[in-house]
């Protein structure tokens, strides 16, 4: 049963990176801790990182740097491309259908 933890969450977390996107810009750390209050599992900070990096050079996602105004240091945004709402659209439907059909 872990394994099949590990396989649906960590192993496709641009998933759920993509899905809390889709609410609004966010960047990394807060993504990361979005991620364990919404769909209770962490992962790594590195992982989160690469993934956002693999997002933005394909597309799915853009990345702004803002400042901030309480003198904290600059924080990079992502933000969901339409491209990135067509690929989470599809990963859902691909999962749904792959539930409906383990449920028959």
């Amino acid at each position: 049963m872990e394994r099949l933890k590990t396989k649906v969450t960590k192993e496709v977390l641009w998933l759920y990176i993509l899905r809390l996107l889709k609410e609004r810009p966010m960047y990394a750390y807060e993504l990361k801790e979005k991620i364990r209050e919404a769909f209770n599992f962490e992962p790594a900070t590195v992982s989160s990182y690469v993934v956002l990096y693999k997002l933005e050079k394909e597309g799915y996602v853009t990345a702004e740097w803002q400042e901030s105004q309480t003198g904290k240091p600059s924080r990079k945004y992502y933000k969901l491309t339409p491209e990135g709402k067509k690929l989470l659209d599809e990963g859902i439907a691909f999962l749904e259908e792959t539930l409906k059909k383990l449920r028959e």
